[in-house]
Protein backbone atom coordinates (compact mmCIF):
# COMPACT_ATOMS: atom_id res chain seq x y z
CA UNK A 1 0.00 0.00 0.00
CA UNK A 2 1.32 3.46 -0.88
CA UNK A 3 0.43 7.07 -0.16
CA UNK A 4 -1.37 8.64 2.73
CA UNK A 5 -3.22 5.53 3.87
CA UNK A 6 -0.01 3.55 4.26
CA UNK A 7 1.70 6.41 6.10
CA UNK A 8 -1.24 6.58 8.51
CA UNK A 9 0.11 3.40 10.17
CA UNK A 10 3.39 5.10 11.08
CA UNK A 11 3.77 6.43 14.67
CA UNK A 12 4.04 10.06 13.52
CA UNK A 13 0.76 11.46 12.19
CA UNK A 14 -0.07 14.81 10.67
CA UNK A 15 -1.00 17.16 13.51
CA UNK A 16 -4.16 19.14 12.91
CA UNK A 17 -2.35 22.40 13.52
CA UNK A 18 -0.02 21.58 10.62
CA UNK A 19 -2.97 20.80 8.36
CA UNK A 20 -4.53 24.13 9.33
CA UNK A 21 -1.34 26.16 8.93
CA UNK A 22 -2.03 27.28 5.31
CA UNK A 23 -5.37 28.77 6.44
CA UNK A 24 -4.74 29.57 10.13
CA UNK A 25 -5.38 33.31 9.78
CA UNK A 26 -8.61 32.70 7.90
CA UNK A 27 -9.78 30.27 10.59
CA UNK A 28 -9.58 33.10 13.12
CA UNK A 29 -11.77 35.14 10.79
CA UNK A 30 -14.23 32.24 10.61
CA UNK A 31 -14.57 32.16 14.41
CA UNK A 32 -15.25 35.91 14.44
CA UNK A 33 -17.82 35.43 11.67
CA UNK A 34 -19.56 32.67 13.64
CA UNK A 35 -19.87 35.00 16.63
CA UNK A 36 -21.31 37.72 14.39
CA UNK A 37 -23.84 35.39 12.78
CA UNK A 38 -25.23 33.99 16.05
CA UNK A 39 -25.27 37.30 17.91
CA UNK A 40 -28.72 38.19 19.22
CA UNK A 41 -30.21 40.78 21.54
CA UNK A 42 -31.39 38.17 24.02
CA UNK A 43 -29.32 37.19 27.09
CA UNK A 44 -30.25 33.48 27.00
CA UNK A 45 -29.23 33.12 23.35
CA UNK A 46 -25.97 34.96 24.04
CA UNK A 47 -25.30 32.68 27.02
CA UNK A 48 -25.98 29.46 25.12
CA UNK A 49 -24.09 30.67 22.05
CA UNK A 50 -21.07 31.52 24.18
CA UNK A 51 -21.10 28.03 25.64
CA UNK A 52 -21.42 26.43 22.22
CA UNK A 53 -18.52 28.40 20.80
CA UNK A 54 -16.43 27.08 23.69
CA UNK A 55 -17.17 23.47 22.69
CA UNK A 56 -17.05 24.05 18.94
CA UNK A 57 -14.17 21.61 18.61
CA UNK A 58 -11.21 21.72 16.27
CA UNK A 59 -12.83 23.49 13.30
CA UNK A 60 -12.11 20.55 11.02
CA UNK A 61 -14.96 21.22 8.59
CA UNK A 62 -14.15 24.91 8.10
CA UNK A 63 -10.54 23.85 7.59
CA UNK A 64 -11.60 21.57 4.73
CA UNK A 65 -13.69 24.36 3.21
CA UNK A 66 -10.85 26.88 3.32
CA UNK A 67 -8.28 24.41 1.99
CA UNK A 68 -10.60 23.34 -0.84
CA UNK A 69 -11.05 26.97 -1.86
CA UNK A 70 -7.27 27.36 -2.12
CA UNK A 71 -6.42 24.26 -4.14
CA UNK A 72 -6.13 26.44 -7.25
CA UNK A 73 -4.67 29.48 -5.45
CA UNK A 74 -7.78 31.58 -6.17
CA UNK A 75 -9.76 31.63 -2.92
CA UNK A 76 -12.66 34.10 -2.76
CA UNK A 77 -13.37 36.29 0.33
CA UNK A 78 -16.91 34.89 0.70
CA UNK A 79 -15.42 31.55 1.77
CA UNK A 80 -15.09 32.95 5.33
CA UNK A 81 -18.86 33.26 5.70
CA UNK A 82 -19.36 29.92 3.98
CA UNK A 83 -16.99 28.18 6.41
CA UNK A 84 -18.83 29.77 9.35
CA UNK A 85 -22.15 28.52 7.95
CA UNK A 86 -20.83 24.97 7.69
CA UNK A 87 -19.52 24.93 11.25
CA UNK A 88 -22.78 26.37 12.59
CA UNK A 89 -24.73 23.67 10.77
CA UNK A 90 -22.42 21.10 12.33
CA UNK A 91 -22.92 22.62 15.79
CA UNK A 92 -26.69 22.62 15.29
CA UNK A 93 -26.64 18.91 14.43
CA UNK A 94 -24.57 18.16 17.56
CA UNK A 95 -26.96 20.13 19.77
CA UNK A 96 -29.90 18.16 18.41
CA UNK A 97 -28.03 14.83 18.63
CA UNK A 98 -27.12 15.46 22.28
CA UNK A 99 -30.72 16.26 23.08
CA UNK A 100 -32.03 13.14 21.31
CA UNK A 101 -29.40 10.95 23.00
CA UNK A 102 -29.72 12.69 26.40
CA UNK A 103 -25.94 13.08 26.40
CA UNK A 104 -24.44 14.88 29.40
CA UNK A 105 -21.01 15.68 27.97
CA UNK A 106 -19.59 16.87 24.66
CA UNK A 107 -15.78 17.06 24.44
CA UNK A 108 -15.55 16.98 28.21
CA UNK A 109 -17.95 19.92 28.75
CA UNK A 110 -21.66 19.91 29.63
CA UNK A 111 -24.04 19.67 26.69
CA UNK A 112 -26.67 22.35 26.16
CA UNK A 113 -29.44 19.97 27.22
CA UNK A 114 -27.67 19.10 30.49
CA UNK A 115 -26.56 22.66 31.32
CA UNK A 116 -29.83 24.35 30.34
CA UNK A 117 -32.74 22.09 29.29
CA UNK A 118 -33.91 19.87 26.45
CA UNK A 119 -36.32 22.61 25.38
CA UNK A 120 -33.51 25.15 25.12
CA UNK A 121 -31.37 22.59 23.29
CA UNK A 122 -33.96 21.91 20.60
CA UNK A 123 -34.77 25.58 20.06
CA UNK A 124 -31.09 26.56 20.07
CA UNK A 125 -30.32 23.96 17.44
CA UNK A 126 -33.09 25.44 15.30
CA UNK A 127 -31.71 28.93 15.91
CA UNK A 128 -28.23 27.93 14.75
CA UNK A 129 -29.66 26.38 11.58
CA UNK A 130 -31.80 29.42 10.79
CA UNK A 131 -28.98 31.90 11.41
CA UNK A 132 -26.62 29.80 9.30
CA UNK A 133 -29.14 29.80 6.45
CA UNK A 134 -29.62 33.58 6.77
CA UNK A 135 -25.86 34.03 6.37
CA UNK A 136 -25.89 31.63 3.43
CA UNK A 137 -28.66 33.60 1.72
CA UNK A 138 -26.57 36.76 2.10
CA UNK A 139 -24.00 35.21 -0.27
CA UNK A 140 -26.62 35.34 -3.06
CA UNK A 141 -25.55 32.06 -4.66
CA UNK A 142 -28.38 29.66 -5.41
CA UNK A 143 -25.94 26.82 -6.17
CA UNK A 144 -24.37 27.07 -2.72
CA UNK A 145 -27.83 27.14 -1.16
CA UNK A 146 -28.84 24.07 -3.15
CA UNK A 147 -25.87 22.06 -1.88
CA UNK A 148 -26.18 23.05 1.77
CA UNK A 149 -29.96 22.76 2.09
CA UNK A 150 -29.62 19.25 0.66
CA UNK A 151 -27.09 18.52 3.40
CA UNK A 152 -29.50 19.78 6.04
CA UNK A 153 -32.03 17.26 4.72
CA UNK A 154 -29.45 14.47 4.76
CA UNK A 155 -28.50 15.19 8.37
CA UNK A 156 -32.14 14.87 9.37
CA UNK A 157 -32.65 11.68 7.34
CA UNK A 158 -29.55 10.19 8.94
CA UNK A 159 -30.90 10.82 12.42
CA UNK A 160 -34.26 9.31 11.43
CA UNK A 161 -32.53 6.23 10.01
CA UNK A 162 -30.95 5.66 13.39
CA UNK A 163 -34.18 6.20 15.32
CA UNK A 164 -36.14 3.96 12.93
CA UNK A 165 -33.95 0.92 13.64
CA UNK A 166 -36.39 -1.17 15.71
CA UNK A 167 -34.01 -4.11 16.22
CA UNK A 168 -30.56 -2.61 16.70
CA UNK A 169 -28.80 -5.97 16.35
CA UNK A 170 -30.38 -6.47 12.91
CA UNK A 171 -28.57 -3.38 11.62
CA UNK A 172 -26.51 -4.39 8.57
CA UNK A 173 -23.31 -3.11 7.04
CA UNK A 174 -25.35 -1.53 4.25
CA UNK A 175 -27.63 0.17 6.80
CA UNK A 176 -24.55 1.48 8.60
CA UNK A 177 -22.95 2.93 5.48
CA UNK A 178 -26.18 4.66 4.46
CA UNK A 179 -26.41 6.10 7.96
CA UNK A 180 -22.87 7.49 8.13
CA UNK A 181 -23.08 8.81 4.58
CA UNK A 182 -26.07 10.90 5.65
CA UNK A 183 -25.00 11.86 9.17
CA UNK A 184 -21.28 12.48 8.67
CA UNK A 185 -20.06 12.24 5.10
CA UNK A 186 -22.70 14.57 3.65
CA UNK A 187 -21.41 17.55 5.61
CA UNK A 188 -17.72 16.88 4.93
CA UNK A 189 -18.52 16.38 1.27
CA UNK A 190 -20.38 19.69 1.17
CA UNK A 191 -17.57 21.44 3.04
CA UNK A 192 -15.14 20.46 0.28
CA UNK A 193 -17.53 20.92 -2.65
CA UNK A 194 -18.69 24.39 -1.63
CA UNK A 195 -15.13 25.37 -0.80
CA UNK A 196 -14.20 24.48 -4.36
CA UNK A 197 -17.07 26.66 -5.55
CA UNK A 198 -15.30 29.62 -3.92
CA UNK A 199 -12.06 29.50 -5.85
CA UNK A 200 -11.45 26.12 -7.42
CA UNK A 201 -14.58 25.39 -9.46
CA UNK A 202 -12.71 23.14 -11.90
CA UNK A 203 -12.06 20.73 -9.04
CA UNK A 204 -15.57 20.77 -7.59
CA UNK A 205 -16.44 17.13 -8.32
CA UNK A 206 -13.04 15.77 -7.24
CA UNK A 207 -13.27 17.63 -3.94
CA UNK A 208 -16.89 16.58 -3.40
CA UNK A 209 -15.84 12.94 -3.76
CA UNK A 210 -12.78 13.48 -1.56
CA UNK A 211 -14.94 14.96 1.19
CA UNK A 212 -17.51 12.17 0.99
CA UNK A 213 -14.93 9.38 1.19
CA UNK A 214 -13.04 11.24 3.92
CA UNK A 215 -16.29 11.55 5.86
CA UNK A 216 -16.94 7.82 5.62
CA UNK A 217 -13.40 7.09 6.83
CA UNK A 218 -13.80 9.69 9.59
CA UNK A 219 -16.92 8.05 11.02
CA UNK A 220 -15.53 4.51 10.84
CA UNK A 221 -12.38 5.66 12.65
CA UNK A 222 -14.49 7.48 15.25
CA UNK A 223 -16.60 4.38 15.86
CA UNK A 224 -13.47 2.27 16.31
CA UNK A 225 -12.17 4.76 18.89
CA UNK A 226 -15.25 4.04 20.98
CA UNK A 227 -13.98 0.46 21.30
CA UNK A 228 -10.29 1.20 21.75
CA UNK A 229 -9.59 4.54 23.41
CA UNK A 230 -10.13 6.17 26.77
CA UNK A 231 -12.07 9.29 27.62
CA UNK A 232 -8.92 11.44 27.48
CA UNK A 233 -8.74 10.86 23.72
CA UNK A 234 -12.37 11.01 22.68
CA UNK A 235 -13.73 13.40 25.31
CA UNK A 236 -16.40 10.83 26.14
CA UNK A 237 -16.37 7.50 27.98
CA UNK A 238 -15.02 4.53 26.07
CA UNK A 239 -17.84 2.24 25.04
CA UNK A 240 -20.44 5.00 25.08
CA UNK A 241 -22.03 3.75 21.85
CA UNK A 242 -22.65 0.37 23.46
CA UNK A 243 -24.03 2.02 26.59
CA UNK A 244 -26.46 3.91 24.35
CA UNK A 245 -27.31 0.73 22.38
CA UNK A 246 -25.80 2.06 19.15
CA UNK A 247 -24.59 -0.56 16.69
CA UNK A 248 -21.55 0.50 14.69
CA UNK A 249 -19.29 -1.28 12.22
CA UNK A 250 -17.05 -3.23 14.65
CA UNK A 251 -20.08 -4.91 16.22
CA UNK A 252 -21.84 -5.40 12.87
CA UNK A 253 -18.79 -7.26 11.54
CA UNK A 254 -18.35 -9.32 14.71
CA UNK A 255 -21.97 -10.41 15.35
CA UNK A 256 -22.24 -13.18 12.69
CA UNK A 257 -18.98 -14.68 13.96
CA UNK A 258 -19.95 -14.94 17.62
CA UNK A 259 -20.76 -18.30 19.18
CA UNK A 260 -24.12 -18.53 20.92
CA UNK A 261 -22.83 -17.85 24.49
CA UNK A 262 -21.06 -14.69 23.28
CA UNK A 263 -24.11 -13.60 21.29
CA UNK A 264 -26.26 -13.99 24.42
CA UNK A 265 -23.95 -11.58 26.28
CA UNK A 266 -24.35 -9.00 23.54
CA UNK A 267 -28.12 -9.44 23.54
CA UNK A 268 -28.17 -9.07 27.33
CA UNK A 269 -26.32 -5.76 27.08
CA UNK A 270 -28.83 -4.44 24.55
CA UNK A 271 -31.72 -5.66 26.70
CA UNK A 272 -30.38 -3.77 29.72
CA UNK A 273 -31.59 -0.19 29.99
CA UNK A 274 -28.35 0.95 31.64
CA UNK A 275 -25.55 -1.52 30.87
CA UNK A 276 -22.77 -1.80 33.43
CA UNK A 277 -19.14 -0.97 32.71
CA UNK A 278 -18.40 -4.67 33.11
CA UNK A 279 -20.94 -5.63 30.43
CA UNK A 280 -19.54 -3.03 28.05
CA UNK A 281 -15.95 -4.12 28.67
CA UNK A 282 -16.87 -7.76 28.06
CA UNK A 283 -18.60 -7.02 24.75
CA UNK A 284 -15.65 -4.88 23.62
CA UNK A 285 -13.36 -7.86 24.22
CA UNK A 286 -15.71 -10.21 22.34
CA UNK A 287 -15.88 -7.83 19.36
CA UNK A 288 -12.10 -7.54 19.27
CA UNK A 289 -11.58 -11.30 19.47
CA UNK A 290 -14.03 -11.82 16.59
CA UNK A 291 -12.02 -9.47 14.37
CA UNK A 292 -14.66 -6.74 14.33
CA UNK A 293 -12.25 -3.92 15.12
CA UNK A 294 -9.56 -5.05 12.66
CA UNK A 295 -12.03 -5.55 9.81
CA UNK A 296 -13.73 -2.22 10.51
CA UNK A 297 -10.31 -0.57 10.39
CA UNK A 298 -9.65 -2.16 7.00
CA UNK A 299 -12.96 -0.80 5.70
CA UNK A 300 -12.02 2.63 6.94
CA UNK A 301 -8.70 2.36 5.11
CA UNK A 302 -10.56 1.56 1.90
CA UNK A 303 -12.56 4.78 2.26
CA UNK A 304 -9.37 6.69 3.03
CA UNK A 305 -7.67 5.31 -0.08
CA UNK A 306 -10.63 6.43 -2.19
CA UNK A 307 -10.30 9.92 -0.67
CA UNK A 308 -6.61 9.92 -1.51
CA UNK A 309 -7.30 8.84 -5.10
CA UNK A 310 -9.80 11.70 -5.52
CA UNK A 311 -6.97 14.19 -4.99
CA UNK A 312 -4.95 12.86 -7.94
CA UNK A 313 -6.25 15.45 -10.42
CA UNK A 314 -5.62 18.46 -8.16
CA UNK A 315 -2.64 20.79 -8.74
CA UNK A 316 0.38 20.49 -6.46
CA UNK A 317 -0.35 23.29 -3.98
CA UNK A 318 0.10 23.62 -0.19
CA UNK A 319 -3.68 23.28 0.15
CA UNK A 320 -3.68 19.95 -1.69
CA UNK A 321 -0.85 18.68 0.51
CA UNK A 322 -2.80 19.67 3.61
CA UNK A 323 -5.89 17.84 2.34
CA UNK A 324 -3.78 14.71 1.86
CA UNK A 325 -2.47 15.08 5.41
CA UNK A 326 -6.07 15.39 6.63
CA UNK A 327 -6.52 11.75 5.65
CA UNK A 328 -3.74 10.82 8.09
CA UNK A 329 -5.40 12.86 10.81
CA UNK A 330 -8.73 11.18 10.23
CA UNK A 331 -7.30 7.67 10.31
CA UNK A 332 -5.24 8.09 13.48
CA UNK A 333 -6.52 10.96 15.64
CA UNK A 334 -4.25 10.43 18.63
CA UNK A 335 -2.20 13.62 18.59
Amino acid sequence: MTGAVARARMPATAALREIQSPVSEKLEQVVAEMKRVVSADLPLIEQVSGHLLQIRGKMFRPTLTLLSSETADASEPRVITLAAVLELMHLASLVHDDSVDHSALRRGLPTVNSLFSHQVSVIMGDFLYSRALEALVSLRDIDLMRVLTAVSTQLTIGEMRQLAAVDALAFTGQDYELLIKAKTASLLSAACETGAMCGAMAHREALRLYGERLGMAFQVADDILDYTETASVTGKPSGLDLKEHKVTLPLIVALPRLERPARVKVEALFATETPTDEQVAEVIVLVGEAGGIDDARRRGEEFAKEAEDALDTLPDTPARAALADAILYVMDRRS
